[in-house]
């Protein structure tokens, strides 16, 4: 750790040049500077926020034993691609499991403080979804099972009340009344991995589901020209979107599209990151079995057509979300920090009394990836 107290880059909306000073965790003022004080391709912005990250870096939230030595390694090595904030997102799996994990990532917060600000909530993406293959995903299909209240509430008891996001598949008969008594308790309710039809969305939608996990992904293969349920979610404006900008979950066209029906405060950018991101291309184990990276970055199922979470960081993804949008940097910084920051308690914001969240980061035009240069995660330059 170095003692600094503040960061300087170009705003990276107009262009201009900017310091930022911080103290005691929260940002204290953020002032102009002469255009020619930093260097040309050095910008400054919130850290970004990753609503879904299921492992990185050799790092695994969901095989295995989940070890408190885990998680820290996990939010190490997320800081050092620019993610400060994330959801820790755990998958489809026995209660048993489920609730090992959930106390795991509980104790890592109560040991370290810096990582209860890290991750301020956890997402639970299944086991609450549909069965069947394509909407399942990498899931392992013995252990879906539908909506149960019940079993929320022990998972709340092992993590201290943590659970501030649970993606499931509306087909279920239970999900509009979970989704309403989830939203009761201040959780965000998210479709996913569904094979839902128009009715049983607008159901749940109704009840006060307001995003829809990776649109797009988690669904058949093949699907009727209309209605299906990613044109009912993404017509639907009560439903915000995360989308996963790695080139291989969406084409740039339908990246495109999607952007453009919801509208810029519409998306949230997510990479989906597993264990093997930030690795080697090779083979590994996984939830579904075992994947393969590839050297460009696709992470799959062997032997499937099926894709197994993403092999890239938020960072990556803000770069290739830039080239495959249209967009510009600053509008796509926005989908990864403020955005995804208004499910977290408003962060992801570079205004006074914010938190110190910050990374200053190299970028020149068609780049692949954020450079990121320093880190300053809650006040505290770790980078």
């Amino acid at each position: 750790m170095h003692d600094r107290a503040e960061l300087s880059g170009l705003d990276p909306v107009s262009g201009k040049a900017l310091r930022v000073s911080f103290a005691d965790g929260a940002i204290t003022a953020v002032e102009p500077l002469p255009r020619n004080s930093v260097a040309p391709d050095i910008y400054l912005s919130p850290g970004l926020i990753d609503i879904q990250v299921n492992g990185y870096a050799g790092h695994d939230l969901n095989s295995g034993q989940v070890r408190v030595e885990d998680v820290v390694g996990l939010v190490d090595a997320l800081r050092r691609v620019g993610t400060l904030v994330f959801m820790p997102t755990l998958v489809t799996a026995s209660e048993t499991s489920l609730l090992d994990r959930l106390s795991t990532i509980a104790r890592a917060r109560q040991m370290h403080d810096d990582l209860a600000h890290a991750m301020p909530r956890i997402h639970v993406e299944g086991p609450w979804i549909a069965r069947e293959d394509g909407p399942r995903g990498a899931h392992p299909a013995e252990h879906i099972r539908p909506p149960d209240m019940a079993e929320f509430e022990r998972w709340q008891r092992a993590c201290g009340d943590i659970i501030g996001m649970v993606t499931l598949s509306p087909h279920h008969a239970e999900a509009p009344a979970a989704t309403a008594a989830l939203v009761a308790r201040g959780v965000t309710v998210a479709i996913g991995h569904t094979s839902a039809s128009d009715a049983q969305i607008d159901a749940v939608v109704r009840a006060g589901a307001s995003l829809s996990t990776h649109l797009g992904n988690g669904i058949a293969s093949t699907l009727p020209r209309h209605p299906n349920p990613i044109w009912t979610q993404l017509g639907d404006d009560r439903l915000r979107a995360s989308l996963i900008a790695d080139g291989f979950h969406l084409s740039p066209a339908v990246f495109r599209s999607m952007l453009r029906a919801k509208g810029q405060a519409g998306v949230v950018l997510v990479s989906d990151s597993a264990q093997p991101a930030g690795l080697p291309p090779g083979r590994y184990g996984g939830v579904g079995g075992t994947v393969e990276l590839s050297a460009e970055g696709r992470l799959g199922i062997v032997g499937t057509e099926y894709l197994a979470g993403s092999g890239m960081n938020l960072a990556q993804c803000v770069a290739r979300a830039i080239t495959m949008g249209a967009v510009s940097l600053g509008e796509a910084l926005s989908l990864a920090t403020q955005n995804p920051g208004r499910l977290l308690g408003n962060r992801g914001r570079l205004d006074v009394g914010a938190a110190a969240d910050l990374i200053a980061f190299r970028w020149v035009e068609g780049a692949a990836t954020l450079e990121i240069k320093d880190v300053v995660a809650n006040g505290r330059v770790v980078a």
